[in-house]
């Protein structure tokens, strides 16, 4: 079976030496000319992967060589090649942050799982929600807010118990993390296409960090997010164990 494979790993002792055991094996082209690229470790590796990858058009196959691994597949040096042959692929696409600094600067950064609004003082932090230009909190006391996607629904959103989306469900989550008032908030649901922004209130007294998969931005004082249709990440699952099965199994554990 002739299939390029670029394989990249975290920096795990794991991660590498399965990376290592792999390339020996199978081989190992550089990602531009690779077929599929294989990433060796954890979730955050693969969204970082994913974001470094998005220009070239091989997709990725991760297999689990660090913790959670709610996007990778198991790890098995045997038989790759029938089941990156096999594998199913998932299209998602991220959301776009464009977030305005105290001193008037703007940071742009993408998000596959989230985007996250995070007090960064000991006092909470005060928000206004709007969307698609129309005020529809005007006050969030909170711990902070985030706006997710159906493939970043189990992570940081479900921890603050935001709802599980079904992988294929144009819409978004917004949800509060610790909410202090209005207490009952319980975040909302969106259209995939809407335009949502928070306005920091106080930025002086109670500061705000913004954080795109785990790339922060200090000092903010408004954060723009919506989907980004014009990219497209290409993720690659065994059969059966794609997204849309471990988003439904994720609720019922």
């Amino acid at each position: 079976m002739d299939m390029k494979i670029a394989f990249t790993a975290s920096h795990g002792d794991m991660a590498r030496s399965a990376c290592a055991a792999l390339i020996a094996r199978y081989g190992d082209v550089p990602e531009p000319e690779a077929d599929v690229i294989v990433a060796l470790g954890g979730d955050g590796f693969m969204l970082q992967t994913l974001h470094r990858t998005q220009n070239l058009p091989a997709p990725v196959y991760g297999m689990n060589r660090g913790t959670v691994g709610f996007l990778m597949n198991e790890y098995h040096e045997d038989g790759l090649l029938e089941r990156l042959a096999l594998a199913e692929e998932e299209v998602i696409n991220p959301l776009a942050m464009r977030a305005i600094r105290q001193d008037g600067t703007e940071k742009h950064r993408l998000a596959i799982n989230e985007v996250s609004l995070l007090r960064a003082g000991p006092q909470a932090a005060k928000l206004r929600i709007s969307v698609d230009g129309k005020v529809r909190l005007a006050e969030l006391v909170c711990d902070g807010a985030l706006v997710a996607t159906p493939a970043g629904s189990t992570a940081y959103n479900h921890s603050a118990h935001g709802p599980i989306l079904p992988i294929g469900a144009d819409v978004l989550a917004v949800t509060a993390v610790a909410a202090y008032r209005p207490r009952r908030w319980r975040g909302a649901l969106l259209p995939k296409i809407a335009q949502v922004r928070f306005d920091v209130l106080e930025p002086e007294k109670r500061p705000v960090m913004a954080d795109a998969d785990g790339r922060s931005v200090r000092d903010v004082v408004a954060v723009e997010v919506h989907s980004e249709p014009s990219v497209s990440h290409r993720i690659l699952f065994d059969p059966g164990h794609g997204l849309e099965e471990r988003l439904i199994s994720e609720q019922f554990v």
